[in-house]
């Protein structure tokens, strides 16, 4: 009983070794997505600045706005990715919460044997400590 225990214990140690790697995993691509759109607010200040000086360059601003599409796009990307990592955080939160039960299961299991056996000895200490009277009374 105590090796399936201890595998099942290895099991949950494993799943939760993997759910805390994808943790990690999700708070960068959220640090990602954070640095992403830091950025699109200092390149719209950029542009506003460039809008608003004397000098108006089109180029640079053509250049400002290009970038603005970019990080438009790897801001979608990134919260694609974002949801993807959460859907699989899912999956191994209820991996994790099985593997759980499981041990939870097979620790009650075990006290319950352990209980069980117990019982049982005092029963046939019991049994032998009066069978021992019994001879003792017989003799005399």
């Amino acid at each position: 009983m105590q090796v399936v225990l201890d595998l099942r214990e290895k099991e949950l140690e494993e799943r939760q070794m993997e759910m805390a790697k994808i943790v990690s995993s999700l708070n960068a691509q959220k640090e990602t997505l954070q640095s992403i759109l830091v950025a699109q607010q200092k390149n719209k200040a950029d542009m506003e600045a460039l809008g608003t000086s004397d000098n108006l360059d089109i180029s640079s601003m053509e250049m400002h706005r290009a970038y603005a599409m970019k990080l438009i796009n790897d801001a979608r990307n990134q919260e694609r990715i974002i949801a993807n990592t959460e859907a699989i955080l899912k999956v191994k939160q209820k991996e994790v919460f099985e593997a759980h039960k499981k041990v939870e299961v097979l620790k009650k299991l075990k006290e319950k044997q352990e209980k069980e056996y117990y019982k049982e000895f005092l029963q046939a200490e019991t049994k032998e400590i009066d069978d021992i009277t019994s001879a003792r009374f017989r003799l005399q």
